[in-house]
């Protein structure tokens, strides 16, 4: 089996170094070294879309990920084209 066959899927969304820092620090008075940045998008709201941001412990199957600096920011494989 190739690398590139065993590595998770990624995603398009960036955060910025700013971003990753503010995400860094709350984490960080959490106390949590166990959580990642999820972003997800589901139906509904006034666009047709609702958009949701949180700290989630969970890695589901057919997620993306990536890392900014330590912070992993996943994505569910639904939302993925829509972000």
């Amino acid at each position: 089996m190739s690398e590139s066959a065993t590595q998770a899927p990624t995603h398009e969304v960036i955060l910025t170094d700013v971003a990753a820092a503010k995400v860094k620090s709350l984490l960080e008075q959490e106390g949590r070294d166990d959580l990642r940045l999820r972003i997800a998008v589901q139906p509904g709201g006034c666009s047709g879309l609702i958009y949701q941001l949180y700290f989630d412990d969970r890695m589901l199957d057919g997620d993306a990920i990536r890392s900014f600096d330590g912070v992993e920011v996943v994505v569910d494989r639904m939302s993925v084209p829509y972000l």
